[in-house]
């Protein structure tokens, strides 16, 4: 390297074009040296955020399914309350908590899509299984009977559920205001309310969990989705401010952020890639590694490909995911 440093010099003598070019290389040479240095200071960066990542994604998803812990019924309670348990994500959840000993509260509108699941419960795991109807549009009086069947009773689990309609593409000034105010007051109203009831008992017994399942379109905007991105983050950022206030009682709450899952429409997908496969799971597999993460994080995908998903989705600027959404609009 030094002989041609010096060759190049003996040879820039000679010529002042050369010589120009010589002095301007000596002048940029620390500067290459800094470039340098910052670039290898954001290669190391992005190793250790990466390390981080994994290291995370075997704390949560991996090591509670091979370390045994105390049984769910003695962390959080003996009964579950499932709101909008006609959903099948909510309904897979209900059986793996049942699976583990624990009674279930179905609340529901429809009680024909929940009755012979809260039969099959009881006959397959030996747990109590109660239906309850509540139509929240009848404002307080929805709330009667569900005090009534958690009187005396330890509640330990709260799962709340978003209501798959709201993946129907739609645009907001087509939707008519009706049908509007009651996916409002079904998944933001009654929602809350279902928390308000069951927290004082949570509260006062230390221990219990509140678990909101929403969807991965958190993450990023959707055409057509105003009401289902809306109505996730919502449910999410509740989530988040509930762990802040009640985390030092006792309570648990975990906000879940599923993407695809096979005979759900929780997120848009074609016919093709709502196939079950690696990223598109049963609900039954779902709810099993849904469950496994309880107690360990407050805010994840539930499922570790979904986090797979989820990761790569936040490596793409918001700007980029726009502009090819709206291409593929034109295109189709």
């Amino acid at each position: 390297m030094n002989y041609f440093y010096d060759y190049f010099y003996d040879e820039a003598k000679r010529d002042s074009f050369l010589l120009f070019i010589w002095e301007i290389s000596r002048s940029c040479h620390s500067y290459f040296d800094t470039l340098a240095l910052v670039g290898a200071l954001y290669t190391a960066s992005r190793a250790v955020i990466l390390l981080r990542d994994c290291c995370s994604l075997v704390r949560v998803y991996f090591l509670p399914r091979m370390i045994p812990s105390k049984k769910l019924t003695q962390r959080y309670g003996d009964w579950a309350v499932i709101y909008d348990a006609s959903e099948p994500v909510a309904q897979a959840y209900a059986e793996e908590l049942a699976r583990h000993g624990v009674s279930i509260i179905f609340v529901t509108q429809d009680h024909t899509a929940v009755r012979d699941t809260a039969e099959s419960l009881s006959q397959s795991y030996g747990v109590e299984t109660l239906v309850i109807l509540a139509d929240f549009s009848l404002d307080k009086a929805a709330s009667k009977p569900i005090k009534e069947a958690m009187r005396g009773k330890d509640i330990g689990f709260l799962v709340n559920c978003l209501d798959e309609s709201l993946n129907s593409s739609q645009s907001l000034i087509e939707m008519p205001e009706q049908s509007l105010l009651d996916l409002v007051n079904k998944n933001i109203a009654a929602t809350t309310l279902m928390t308000r009831l069951v927290l004082p008992g949570m509260v006062a017994r230390s221990r219990g969990a509140v678990i909101n399942i929403s969807s991965g379109a958190v993450c990023r905007p959707l055409p057509g989705r105003v009401t289902l991105i809306a109505s996730t983050g919502y449910l999410d950022q509740f989530s988040r401010a509930l762990h802040f206030e009640y985390s030092s009682k006792g309570i648990f709450i975990q906000s879940l952020i599923p993407f695809q899952i096979a005979s759900s429409r929780r997120q848009p997908s074609s016919s093709l890639s709502s196939r079950e496969g690696w990223f598109v799971p049963k609900p039954e597999v779902y709810a099993r590694h849904a469950v496994s993460t309880l107690g360990v994080s407050n805010r994840t995908t539930g499922y570790w490909p979904h986090t797979l998903q989820h990761g790569l989705m936040r490596c793409i600027p918001e700007w980029i995911w726009v502009l090819s959404s709206r291409m593929l609009i034109r295109s189709s």
